[in-house]
């Protein structure tokens, strides 16, 4: 037993020193080629196809002496066995030719090397004494190699795959078993040509396993155009390996196929890892150029020789980049070959058309038609063919001329956008084209804009307008200078003598009206300018010089009738007392409208705004004209003033307590309201306060303030007057008592109108209107006069039973007392006093009648104040009036009245 574990043990060894050597040489080789660098030197410039050139040297460090080789320019090849040649006639210009091959190692990794073709006779200063030597077929050649370092980048070419002698992919070495090898391990693709000739099946390649000749293994592929659509193209002998192409390809249907090689160990299972193989269709000229469209396109008569009109373009569906898609253009007919057979060109290789020739004229020849071919090859190969349609268009060769030479026309003067003339040209071109189409200018003769012209809808028709409103005394005539032209340019080398015309524009004369300047006056005045005082002189012109007409002035509106305007000077003076506070005047600016006209009876209206300068003449007064106060603990009242001027003649204000009202009552001013206190307890009841409020300037007025004093309840703002309360409790009283007034007026009611339904009536005992006294009926007279139909003393018990109600007091609460005018300060505007507060007083229903006594207020025993009578009362003889004879002319009537004299001597 021991020697057999010797034996095994000396076999080990045996084999371990056999298979060491063999594992270094492995380790230190490094799959490539020979050199960095292959030269192959040639005696003959011309390199005619077949030609061989000599052999590469590469290994994938395996047994393998055949390999799939590529280069960057398909002018060379390498057959399997490293063999370069020739494949189609390479003329080296420049004494040498540079391009790259490149093949791949075991583990598919891709392997560049530079070649570099040399004509000897370019390089024999280098290499003294070299010569070239006979190889194979006569050509001269040397091969050499130059070991040093490039760095290159190329294309992937590859030796057709159906060459008589097919490739042997071998299945890369299992490292491990079966192991599945890495991904990045790539074979080379295989090509085949499309639409290739001969009996078919063809043999493309055979793949091979190693493990072949230890065991029985079957091949197969898969992928599309194997066992996927479109299935069938290419299959794999099972035996033998071998992979065949069943029928023509297409590349243009598909250029390119992917499979996975399989080797099946009989019995095994798998043997080897799946191969990726890939197959390239390599394309054949079997597509002729097409175009994708007819071209039309429009040309000018006149378009310079060189210009381009139009380009074309076809397309091929071969293989990009290559001579099957390369494509040449060509003019293969000209129709009509008129008036030259070349008056068009097209350069072959980008399709541009241009002009060549002279004397496209649309008039005679308006169309050409082109027939293009474009060639596959560089021009050699497949055609195709389109048609260019080419229109001669209208160039702008004639110049629009004006059917008449002068015009004229007359215009009233002062009138705008007035059609002055329309003018007529004519040009030879094609009509309703832009070389057609009129555009006119005004030359000369209108330096102010006067005028406008403008084309008319047909294009040959120019309108020219009034711009702006003509003057007939700045100039009774215009002489225009207008010219025409196209909307395009003239074409280049016509001879261009623009038309023009002249029109002549005569200017009627007609009335205008007066004008002001300014249009508009402002003058600053104040508002106590007195009457019949000059304001301002506002005159106007007559632009009608010619006509020596009259101007006067009128007062169109007066809003207040202030003013007043000389018919003939235009001088306007004060006609009444202007007020800056009236409602006519607004920030302090009144505004009247002057009329001007001529011996034409024209009126013009023109604005004429007085600013109106405030004079203090109106005095400060309290707004609240009726107050509550507590007689016990009363709240302070806040009383606002008002002072109609304007700030400077306002605020700050001063206040002060006239009368009785000292005694009971304090006031003083807080900006600009009144705080009003009641200083000392007084009984419920109404009271008059009098407040004097005075401005910054010293104009005081006095305001009466009507107290109501009564008992409170609560304290401060929130209190309420308790005495004429009525509660919740009193309800049923107030609607017995308002059910009573109600049933006495319908007694009342039916009384007048049976007073109405006797036929004899009563004459009033007095017909004089004058008289307001009226006759009251009382119970103490007793019965027996017929002239009383009822009794009215029950109207008036209501006031006997409550003597503490004045009459002054018995007024609707739904009607409001009148503002009356606060007395003024200037004695010439008394007269406007009394009128306006006589009206005021016959619209009071508060007032009582003429020739009454007059109740103001109960001032209690001891007062200051004397007895008061109405206004119509007689004077005693003891006032003198002498004083109003000295106040002006508004006092005057007062002064005769009650001082005597002109009225007196009438008597």
């Amino acid at each position: 037993m021991g020697t057999a574990w010797f034996a095994v043990f000396g076999a080990l060894v045996i084999v371990f020193q056999v298979s060491s050597p063999e594992i270094a040489a492995r380790s230190t080789c490094v799959p490539g080629f020979e050199s960095e660098l292959l030269i192959f030197r040639v005696c003959r410039e011309h390199l005619r196809t077949g030609m061989r050139l000599g052999r590469v040297g590469f290994t994938d460090c395996t047994n393998r002496t055949i390999f799939l080789f590529g280069t960057d320019d398909n002018r060379f090849g390498v057959k399997a066995d490293g063999v370069l040649m020739v494949n189609r006639e390479v003329v080296l210009y420049n004494g040498h030719q540079n391009f790259f091959i490149h093949s791949w190692d075991s583990q598919g990794q891709k392997i560049t090397v530079p070649v570099r073709v040399v004509h000897y006779e370019h390089h024999r200063g280098h290499h003294h004494g070299h010569q070239c030597g006979k190889h194979h077929n006569g050509d001269h050649i040397e091969y050499s190699h130059q070991h040093h370092s490039t760095e290159v980048k190329s294309a992937d070419h590859a030796e057709n795959a159906t060459d008589p002698q097919a490739h042997v992919l071998q299945f890369p070495k299992s490292l491990g078993g079966l192991r599945r090898r890495k991904r990045d391990w790539v074979i080379p693709p295989l090509k085949v040509s499309e639409n290739q000739r001969g009996t078919y099946p063809l043999k493309v390649a055979q793949i091979r396993s190693n493990e072949d000749k230890t065991r029985k293994v079957f091949y197969s592929i898969t992928g599309p155009g194997a066992d996927l659509p479109p299935v069938g193209r290419f299959r794999m002998d099972r035996e033998t390996g071998n992979l065949y192409v069943t029928q023509p390809l297409d590349r243009e249907e598909t250029a390119e196929y992917l499979f996975e090689a399989h080797a099946v160990a009989d019995g095994a299972g798998q043997a080897e890892a799946p191969m990726e193989i890939i197959v390239r269709v390599i394309d054949q000229n079997d597509n002729k150029p097409y175009f994708t469209t007819d071209y039309k396109a429009n040309v000018a008569e006149a378009t310079t020789i060189g210009t381009e009109v139009v380009r074309v373009e076809a397309k091929d569906d071969d293989e990009p980049s290559t001579d099957n898609s390369e494509l040449r253009y060509r003019i293969l007919n000209q129709d009509p070959p008129l008036p030259t057979d070349n008056m068009f060109e097209i350069n072959p290789i980008t399709g541009s058309i241009r002009i060549t020739g002279r004397g496209l004229d649309r008039e005679k020849y308006p169309q050409y038609t082109l027939t293009v071919q474009a060639a596959d090859m560089a021009g050699e190969g497949l055609t195709g063919q389109t048609k260019v349609i080419l229109t001669v268009t209208d160039s702008n060769d004639n110049i629009p001329v004006f059917t008449q030479k002068s015009y004229s026309a007359t215009v009233d003067e002062n009138k705008k956008d007035v059609v002055v003339v329309k003018m007529i040209v004519t040009d030879e071109d094609e009509p309703q084209t832009p070389a057609w189409n009129a555009i006119f200018k005004i030359v000369s003769g209108d330096p102010d804009g006067l005028f406008t012209v403008k084309t008319g809808t047909n294009k040959q028709e120019g309108i020219l307008s009034t711009a702006k409103e003509l003057d007939f005394e700045t100039a009774s005539k215009h002489t225009l200078l207008v010219s025409v032209e196209n909307e395009i340019p003239f074409a280049p080398g016509v001879s261009v003598v623009t038309s023009t015309t002249t029109v002549v524009v005569n200017v009627r004369d007609v009335n205008e009206a007066p004008v002001f300047d300014p249009k508009e006056m402002l003058v600053v005045k104040p508002e106590d300018l007195p009457v019949d005082e000059v304001v301002v002189q506002y005159t106007a012109s007559d632009p009608d010089t010619a006509r020596k007409q009259k101007v006067t002035y009128k007062m169109i509106n007066d809003p207040a009738g202030w003013l007043n305007v000389d018919k003939d000077t235009g001088l306007i003076k004060v006609r009444r007392f202007m007020d800056r506070e009236a409602p006519f005047v607004t920030n302090s600016r009144y505004i009247a409208n002057i009329g001007a006209c001529d011996d034409g009876r024209f009126y013009l209206n023109t604005f004429w705004s007085p600013d109106l300068e405030d004079v203090n003449d109106n005095a400060p007064f309290i707004e609240e004209r009726e107050i509550k106060v507590c007689n016990k603990d009363p709240a302070p009242q806040l009383l606002s003033v008002t002072d109609k001027d304007g700030p400077e003649f306002g605020p700050p204000y001063s206040v002060s307590l006239q009368g009785m009202s000292k005694t009971n009552w304090t006031a003083r001013m807080n900006d600009t309201r009144v705080i009003l206190n009641l200083g000392t307890e007084l009984p419920s009841g109404d009271y008059s306060v009098i407040l004097r409020v005075a401005d910054k300037h010293g104009l005081e007025q006095d305001s009466i303030i009507k107290a109501e004093v009564c008992h409170c309840k609560g304290k401060g703002a929130e209190a309420t007057c308790t005495d004429r309360a009525i509660g919740g409790s009193n309800l049923p009283l107030i609607l017995g008592i308002l059910g009573a007034i109600l049933l006495l007026a319908l007694v009342l009611l039916m009384l007048l109108f049976a007073k109405q339904r006797k036929k004899d009536k009563k004459k009033p005992l007095l017909l004089d209107d004058s008289v307001r006294d009226n006759i009251y009926y009382y119970d103490e007279e007793g019965g027996g006069e017929d002239d009383q139909d009822y009794d009215l003393s029950v109207l008036h018990r209501g006031l006997d039973n409550r003597p503490e109600v004045l009459r002054s007091n018995v007024v609707p609460n739904f009607m409001p007392a009148p503002q009356y005018r606060p007395r003024p300060t200037n004695p010439e505007d008394m007269n406007n006093f009394i009128e306006d507060n006589l009206k005021a007083a016959d619209n009071d229903p508060t007032a009582p009648p003429y020739d009454s006594q007059m109740v103001f207020d109960h001032e209690g025993g001891g007062s200051d104040a004397g007895s008061l009578s109405s206004l119509n009362s007689s004077s005693s003889g003891d006032q003198n009036y002498d004083c109003l004879s000295e106040w002006g002319p508004r006092f005057k009537k007062l002064a005769n009245m009650y001082g005597g004299g002109e009225d007196d001597d009438m008597l």
